[in-house]
C-alpha cells in the first residue's frame, strides 16, 4: 500500500488533473480516517456576513530608565479582573504581579498577607523535565522570591487592617539576562498602587553589584557572576524598608556607601508608579479597620500593666518562667472582665496585654537603657562551642548563645551529589548547600513536621550565603558539601547561630574554609513623635532575644568575617527607618560579631587534618574514560559488585572516579578491588591529595 501511495505522488498525470475531475469541484471536503466530508458551499454574495466587533483594551503605560535599562509599567492589556495588576518589562523580561483582596469584614487579629511567585518554564520556551510535563510545589527560589516580595510591603497595610489579601507574581518571559526577582516587587508595589486596598506605598527596589570596585545598578546574571555585591535594597520615598545581601567579604564602609548609592535608584521607580495610578488606579476603599477603643485599651492597661513590668524588672526569669507569670496576668484579668461581663475587652485581650507588654519593654531600653535580661544594650550573651560534637560524622558543632542553641552537621559527598536547580536565571547546581530545621520542641510547643516552610528556607539561604563566601573554589575542592542545621533550642536569632555552628562544623570537616564566619542581630527600639511620625529618640540593642525581636522595630542580621560582611538580612515592622540609623547599625554589630569570632577561634581556629580512622573518607582516582568504563563494567556491573561488598559510593565523572567512604578501613578495601581491576585496565592512577 506505501508503494503504491508513493506511485500515485509521483505519477505526473494524477498532479495536472482537471478541476472538475477534484474532490473539491464535487463539493467533498477531504478523505481522513475513512470518512468522506462535505466542504460548505459558498455565501452568496447578497447575503450579509456578520462579523465579530473589534473589541478595545484601554491600556496605560509608563516608561523610564534606571541603570541605562528601559523599564516598563504597563496595566489594562490583561488580568483586568484583578483588583490591581501589573506587567513590568526590561528588555525581554515580562513579570505579571496582581493583587486581590477578600471582600467580608475581618474577624481576625493579624493581617493575613500571601504572596506567591512562580516561574513557569514557557517563559523561555521550555517543557518541564517532570513526568507530568508540568510545574509541580513551589521550588526553593519560588518561595525565597515570594519573601523578597512581601517583605517590603507588609509594613505599609495601615493598623488594623486584617483583610486577606493575596499576591500572585508570574513570569510571563524571560531572556535570562536578569534576575526577575526585583522586578516582581516593583511590579507588586505598582498593582498595590493601582488597586483599591488601603496602603502606605509606593515603594521602589533596586539590585547593585560591585565589579572591580565599581558600583552596577540593575546588574545582568553575567556581571552578578563577576559581583563581590549582591545588594537588594526596598524603600519608600525617605525610608528604609528592606535589605538583602550576599558579599564577598565586604568592608562596612563599603557596604554603606552600596546603601547610600541604592536609595536614590530605588526612588525612580515611585514616580512613575505615582503616575501610573493617577491615570489607572481605584479610589481606595474604607475597609473595616480592627482598631481598639481608647477606653478599652485604659481599662486593660491600669489592671495590668504594674504586674506586668515588675516581671520584665526581675532578670532572674528565664524565657518560659517569663512567659507563664506573663500568661498567669492574662488569665487573672481575663477573671475580673467576666466578672464583669465585659465581653468588648474579652475579645481584644490578647491584643492588648500584648501591646501593654511592648510599652513596658520599650520604655525601659529607652529611658533607662535596660533589657529584659539585664543586658546592657551592646553586650553579647554568654558562649558555648563545641566542635566534633558527633565524632563519626564528616564534621559536626554546637554552638549556643544564650538559650539559643544549634546542632550543625556536614557530610560531604561526591560532584555529581551536588543539587539540581530548576530557575530560569542562575547556575543548573549547587554543591554547596545548607538545610536549616526549626522543630517544634525547640520551643515547647507541639506542631507537625510538613514539606518546605518558608521560614526553614529563608533562614536556611541567609546562612548559606553567608558561609559560601568562604568556601574553597571548586577547582581545589570539588565535594559536595551539604550542612543540616537542627535547632535545638531557639531564643532568638537562630539563623546567625547556624552560620556560627555551620562554620565550625565546617572546619571540624576539615575544609579548607578561607576563615571563621560568625552572624549576630541587631534590633532598634524607638520613640515616635505622634504628631508627626518620625522618630525623636532611639536605641540600638545588639543580640536581641527572641522577645526584643517581637516587641522591636526591626531584625538586622549581619553576617560576616574579621574582614567584612558576607551576608545581610534586614526586616522591619513600622512604615520604615531612616537610612542614617541603619548604617549606623553596622558599627555595633562589628564589636558584637569580633567577640563571637574570638571565641570561635578558642575551640578551632583551623580546619582539622582527618587522621581518625573512624571518620568518613573521601578519595579521587584519576583514570581515562576508556579505562573507567571498562572498570565499572557493562551496565555498572563491577562498580555495583564493589559497592555492594564494601558500602562505600562510587560514583564517575569524566576521568574522575570518586570513592565515598565510611571510614579509612572501608576505604582500603574499595581502593584495594579498584587497584586490582586498574592494573588491567590502565597504567596510571592518582588519588585527589584530600581526606588521601
Amino acid at each position: 500500500m506505501p508503494s503504491m501511495m508513493a506511485a500515485r505522488r509521483s505519477n505526473p498525470l494524477l498532479k495536472s488533473l482537471p478541476r472538475f475531475l477534484t474532490w473539491r469541484s464535487l463539493g467533498f471536503r477531504t478523505i481522513c480516517s475513512g470518512r468522506l466530508g462535505f466542504a460548505p458551499s459558498d455565501p452568496d454574495p447578497g447575503t450579509p456576513v456578520s462579523t465579530a466587533g473589534t473589541k478595545f483594551l484601554e491600556t496605560f503605560r509608563e516608561e523610564f530608565e534606571i541603570g541605562s535599562r528601559l523599564i516598563t509599567f504597563e496595566t489594562g492589556k490583561i488580568a483586568r479582573f484583578a483588583n490591581g495588576s501589573v506587567v513590568l518589562g526590561m528588555e525581554e523580561t515580562k513579570v505579571l504581579s496582581t493583587v486581590t483582596s477578600s471582600k467580608g469584614d475581618s474577624v481576625r487579629d493579624f493581617l493575613p498577607l500571601t504572596v506567591d511567585y512562580q516561574e513557569k518554564h514557557f517563559a523561555q520556551g521550555v517543557i518541564p523535565s517532570t513526568y507530568l510535563r508540568r510545574e509541580g510545589a513551589p521550588k526553593e527560589r519560588e518561595l525565597l522570591c515570594g519573601r523578597l516580595i512581601d517583605r517590603p510591603i507588609r509594613p505599609l497595610f495601615p493598623a488594623g487592617f486584617f483583610h486577606e489579601v493575596q499576591v500572585m507574581a508570574s513570569v510571563l518571559s524571560s531572556d535570562g539576562k536578569r534576575d526577575p526577582d526585583v522586578m516582581a516587587a516593583n511590579a507588586t508595589s505598582a498593582a498595590l498602587m493601582l488597586s483599591d486596598i488601603p496602603w502606605g506605598g509606593p515603594i521602589g527596589v533596586i539590585r547593585i553589584g560591585r565589579i572591580g570596585g565599581q558600583f552596577v545598578v540593575n546588574p545582568t546574571m553575567d556581571e552578578l557572576s563577576l559581583s563581590d555585591l549582591n545588594l537588594v535594597y526596598a524603600c519608600t520615598k525617605d525610608k528604609t524598608l528592606m535589605i538583602d545581601v550576599q558579599a564577598c567579604a565586604i568592608s562596612e564602609k563599603d557596604l554603606e556607601a552600596g546603601l547610600r548609592l541604592a536609595h536614590p535608584e530605588a526612588v525612580k521607580y515611585i514616580e512613575p508608579q505615582i503616575r501610573l495610578a493617577a491615570k489607572a488606579g481605584k479610589r481606595k476603599k474604607d475597609y473595616k479597620l480592627s482598631l481598639v477603643s481608647d477606653r478599652t485599651l485604659e481599662k486593660l492597661r491600669n489592671l495590668t500593666e504594674a504586674k506586668i513590668e515588675a516581671v520584665f524588672t526581675d532578670p532572674s526569669y528565664g524565657k518560659f518562667e517569663r512567659g507563664e507569670a506573663l500568661e498567669n496576668i492574662a488569665q487573672e484579668a481575663k477573671r475580673t472582665l467576666e466578672e464583669e461581663c465585659d465581653t468588648e475587652s474579652l475579645t481584644v485581650l490578647s491584643k492588648v496585654v500584648d501591646r501593654v507588654r511592648k510599652g513596658v519593654v520599650r520604655n525601659r531600653i529607652i529611658a533607662e537603657g535596660f533589657r529584659v535580661d539585664g543586658r546592657r544594650l551592646d553586650e553579647v550573651r554568654p558562649l558555648y562551642c563545641e566542635a566534633g560534637y558527633l565524632p563519626n560524622l564528616h564534621g559536626s558543632s554546637l554552638f549556643s548563645r544564650g538559650d539559643t542553641q544549634v546542632l550543625c552537621t556536614v557530610t560531604l559527598g561526591a560532584p555529581r551529589d551536588a543539587q539540581r536547580l530548576d530557575s530560569l536565571v542562575g547556575s543548573p547546581t549547587k554543591r554547596f548547600m545548607l538545610h536549616y530545621s526549626f522543630p517544634p520542641f525547640s520551643i515547647n510547643e507541639v506542631g507537625k513536621r510538613v514539606g518546605l516552610n518558608r521560614r526553614e528556607v529563608g533562614h536556611g539561604t541567609l546562612a548559606e550565603k553567608a558561609l559560601l563566601a568562604v568556601m574553597p573554589p571548586e577547582d581545589d575542592f570539588p565535594y559536595t558539601v551539604r550542612i543540616n542545621s537542627e535547632v535545638m533550642a531557639s531564643d532568638g536569632s537562630t539563623s546567625m547561630a547556624t552560620v556560627c555552628g555551620g562554620s565550625m562544623a565546617l572546619m571540624d570537616a576539615g575544609i579548607p574554609l578561607q576563615e571563621h564566619v560568625a552572624g549576630v542581630s541587631v534590633g532598634l527600639v524607638s520613640e515616635v513623635d505622634p504628631s508627626t511620625g518620625e522618630i525623636k529618640d532611639y536605641r540600638i540593642v545588639t543580640d536581641i532575644l527572641g522577645l526584643e525581636d517581637h516587641l522591636g522595630d526591626m531584625d538586622f542580621k549581619i553576617a560576616g568575617t574579621r574582614k567584612g560582611v558576607t551576608a545581610v538580612q534586614l526586616d522591619i515592622k513600622p512604615a520604615g527607618i531612616p537610612l542614617d540609623i541603619i548604617c549606623e547599625c553596622l558599627e555595633p554589630a562589628l564589636k558584637g560579631r569580633l567577640q563571637i569570632l574570638a571565641r570561635m577561634e578558642q575551640e578551632i581556629s583551623a580546619p582539622r587534618s582527618q587522621d581518625h580512622r573512624n571518620s568518613p573518607r573521601l578519595a579521587t582516582l584519576k583514570f581515562s574514560n576508556d579505562a573507567l568504563r571498562r572498570l565499572i563494567g557493562p551496565l555498572g556491573v563491577l562498580k555495583r559488585k564493589i559497592e555492594e561488598d564494601t558500602g562505600a559510593r562510587m560514583s564517575v565523572s569524566d576521568e574522575t572516579l570518586t570513592i565515598i567512604a565510611k571510614n579509612q578501613t572501608v576505604l582500603e578495601r574499595v581502593q584495594e578491588k579498584v587497584l586490582f581491576f586498574s592494573f588491567v585496565f590502565c597504567s596510571a592512577i592518582y588519588i585527589f591529595p584530600y581526606f588521601d
